[in-house]
C-alpha cells in the first residue's frame, strides 16, 4: 500500500522511507502479538476521509513477545493507542504522520516506570 517514495513521520526524528518503514513493521509483527495469533491485534475507529487525505484512531493490542524498542520479550500484554493520517497517489501511501503513545508502551512492558 505504501509508494516507493514513501515519507513516514513520527516513529523517529526524521520521516523514514519505505525499507525503513517495512523493518520497523517487521519489528512490532515479530515482537507485539496477540493471543492466539502470530501478530497483534489492529483496530481502527474514527476513521475520516477528506479527498486524497485518510485519518484514523487505532488501537494496536497484543503481548509482548519478543524485542522491541530494545526491550526483550516480557509476556505482558499492552495496548497501544494512536492516531495516523495518510496521503495517497494513485490508491498508494506516499506520506503518513503517526502519533502513538509509546511512551505508555515502555511502561506497559516495565522497561520505564509509571509517571508519578
Amino acid at each position: 500500500m505504501y509508494a516507493d517514495d514513501l515519507r513516514f513521520h513520527g516513529v523517529e526524528p526524521g520521516p523514514l522511507d519505505k525499507p525503513s518503514v517495512i523493518a520497523f513493521y517487521e519489528q512490532i509483527w515479530a515482537a507485539l502479538g496477540a493471543p492466539g495469533r502470530p501478530s497483534p491485534q489492529l483496530d481502527v475507529h474514527e476513521q475520516l476521509v477528506d479527498g486524497d487525505l485518510y485519518s484514523g484512531r487505532f488501537v494496536l493490542s497484543g503481548e509482548h513477545r519478543g524485542d522491541f524498542m530494545g526491550v526483550p520479550a516480557t509476556g505482558r500484554p499492552y495496548v497501544l493507542e494512536g492516531i495516523t493520517i495518510m496521503r495517497f497517489r494513485e490508491g498508494r501511501v506516499v506520506e503518513r504522520w503517526t502519533s502513538a503513545d509509546f511512551l505508555g508502551l515502555l511502561v506497559q512492558l516495565g522497561a520505564v516506570p509509571a509517571p508519578a
